[in-house]
This record gives C-alpha cells, structure tokens and sequence, in this order.
C-alpha cells in the first residue's frame, strides 16, 4: 500500500526521538526499502555542521549569506545569526527562524519527495514551528505526521558505552552490540577490542571516543530535554502519530517476535591457539520500568513503522 502511494504522493514525517535512538538508521532503512528518489532524509544536525563548514569557505559562505538574505525572517540581524553559527555549542540552541532557513535551502536542493526530518523539533518552542512547517517551507498540501521512538536509556546507555571507531576510516562499531570480522586480545589490558574490516586501515584498532565511558550521563541533560518533546507532541491533537517502540519485555518476546527480530550481544572468549572466538546471545536490558527486555533489531522497528504510516496515509 505504502509503495503505491509513493507512486504519486509525498509526505512529511518528524522523527523525535531520544539521542542515539536509531532515527538516522530507520531512515536509511526506508531509503533502502522504497528508494532515494522517493524519500529525502533532512538531518538538521548535518545541515547545521555542513553550514558551520561552508562559513569557513569564502565562496560557499557567500553563497550561504546570499542564500539567507533573500529567505530568512527573524529576531536578529542576518550577522547575528550567522556569529550564533559560528560559536555554537550543544548547550546552546541556534535561533529557530534560522534553523528553518538552513533547512529550506536544503530542501530547495531536493527533487519533490517525501521528507524525514530528524532533529526537529529539538526544542519545546519548536514544536509550534513544525505544526505548520509544510506551509513555512512551501511544501504542497502533503500530509505530515509525528513519528515518536520510545527507546529504553539502559540501551542508550550501552551503544555509549561501547561505541569505537576506526582511527583511519571513522568507521563506527560497537564491541558489545555491532562486532567486526576480525577481533584482537590485548594482554596487558585483558581487554577485547575490535579490528577495522576496511583492508585498506592495515588492520587498524578501533578505540572509544574520550568521554564515552561514562555512558549516558553525557548526555542526560538532552535526553531530558527529548522526553519533554515526546510527552508535549503525544498530546497534540490534528497531526496523526506513529508510536515506535525499541524494546518488549522478555516474557512477551515469544508470542510478538522471532528471534532474528532481537538485537544480539556479543562476547568473547579465547580459543586455545589464542585466536579470539566471537559468540552472541540475545542482548537484555531493563526498560525504564525496570522490566527485563530485548531490544529489536532496526529492520523489525522500520516494519513497524511502515505499516502504521501505510494505516495513516492509506486508510481503507
């Protein structure tokens, strides 16, 4: 049904969700399903870090200011807005009305296609915005709709955690949740650590970014903040909502999933050779509730979420 209406209709979906909840994955899975020519992913947070490097090119800056002259309406001056560019910080939001012009010139790149928009809104103020975003950004009468991932911290907590990346290729890895092919013992450490699949990283190490063991608590503040969004938007009344969930208790799994549908957890054990055996088990965790869970794998959340939109979009 959902493939049918691609074939003439378009639509916007707001992906809100916790940090690190997988909307940039589901998104690239829906691509994949239905086509590039058929959907655009709009990552304001890409569109705000490619912007920040287009203001350090002269002439991509310019074509950036000419750019925001003639679209932006706001509270502060064009050069305002621009130095909140300029020294921006994660603490610290940049001013709505410029957001949405940086997404706009994004969007004026893109043939007519449905949208994904990840990243807003991001703050409680935004959420009137995107009420009436689709007017703001001249996009036809397509219907939008919220899109809300519920997401336990525990598993936030772990893709944290556990998260490496190759020192060469910035491939990204998880040694507890995403195991590459090859696997190396360190000795001295009497850790296990992940080696870069890419042949051209010469075997590379792959190493945790600074700050990440500490898991959650760097970003508690934000995850805070996105509960918030969730809550107010699960009030609203006239846009239609589709509710995603990560996770499902344990004692449920058997009757609602099969287990290729649960993540996997890897681990580790030393063979007599001392090469290193990776094995895996279903990953469990505690909901929010305390309740033990499993969490699914992307591909039996995006089913989910397609037919809910195909509920949404193509009613019988």
């Amino acid at each position: 049904e959902l493939k049918e209406y691609f074939k003439n209709n378009s639509f916007i979906a707001y992906l809100l969700g916790k940090k690190n909840s997988g909307k940039g994955t589901y998104t690239k899975l829906m691509i994949e399903i239905f086509g590039k020519d058929k959907i655009g992913h709009i990552s304001v947070g890409d569109i705000v870090r490619a912007a920040y490097a287009d203001i350090k090119d002269e002439v991509k800056k310019q074509e950036l200011v000419d750019y925001i002259h003639k679209n932006y309406r706001g509270y502060i001056s064009v050069d305002q807005a621009l130095d909140a560019l300029v020294n921006k910080s994660q603490d610290k939001l940049l001013p709505t009305e410029f957001i949405l012009t940086l997404v706009k010139k994004e969007i004026d790149k893109l043939e007519r296609r449905s949208l994904f928009i990840d990243g807003f809104p991001r703050d409680l103020d935004q959420i009137s915005y995107s009420l009436y975003f689709r007017a703001l950004i001249n996009y036809r009468e397509d219907p939008d709709v919220f899109v809300t991932i519920d997401i336990p911290d525990s598993v936030i907590d772990e893709r944290i955690k556990y998260r490496v990346v190759c020192p060469k290729c910035q491939t990204p890895r998880n040694i507890k949740l995403l195991a590459t092919k090859k696997v190396g013992y360190d000795k001295e450490k009497d850790k296990y650590y992940l080696i870069c699949d890419d042949p051209d990283c010469g075997g590379a190490r792959m190493i945790g970014k600074e700050g990440d063991n500490l898991g959650i608590e760097t970003v508690r503040k934000r995850l805070e903040l996105d509960d918030e969004l969730i809550k107010k938007v699960s009030s609203l009344h006239g846009i239609p909502q589709a509710q995603l969930r990560n996770a499902l208790p344990v004692d449920r799994a058997a009757e609602l999933v099969d287990d290729y549908e649960i993540t996997p957890e890897f681990y580790y054990e030393r063979a007599a050779n001392n090469t290193v055996v990776v094995k895996e088990k279903s990953w469990t965790i505690k909901d929010n509730a305390g309740v033990e869970s499993y969490s699914l794998m992307a591909p039996a959340v995006v089913v989910s979420m397609i037919k809910q939109l195909a509920n949404i979009l193509c009613p019988r």
